[in-house]
């Protein structure tokens, strides 16, 4: 087994944080979080086109955090790994405590 280096292991971890850095496909992942779906599905759920959503989830696919399963001329979306909900999840809680503390910082300054 080939050993992988740590810039390695950097740029593929940059590159899963670049496919999370857009709020449609953030979207797309908690979409998907409650079981596949489609490109049609997912374009109702969101309000997008088709167009937009299948580039999204492109991005995704490529960078394995979704996978597809064809079913006749279909092909349905799954997350990779449900872990991936679980790390949005703790973004958002990081997120929250900068807003809390930005909020209190604002308020001291009134």
């Amino acid at each position: 087994m080939a050993k992988v280096s740590s810039e390695e292991i950097n740029q593929l971890h940059a590159e899963v944080c670049q496919a999370l850095a857009d709020p449609i496909r953030i979207a797309v992942l908690y979409q998907l979080s409650d079981g596949e779906k489609n490109v049609g599905e997912l374009a109702e759920a969101l309000g997008c086109n088709r167009v937009t959503v299948s580039r999204h989830l492109r991005v995704l696919r490529e960078r394995a955090i979704v996978r597809t399963e064809r079913r006749g001329v279909s092909i349905y979306y799954s997350l990779a790994d449900q872990r991936i909900i679980a790390a949005l999840d703790l973004l958002r809680q990081v997120l929250a405590q900068i807003m809390a503390t930005h909020k209190t910082l604002a308020e001291a300054l009134e």
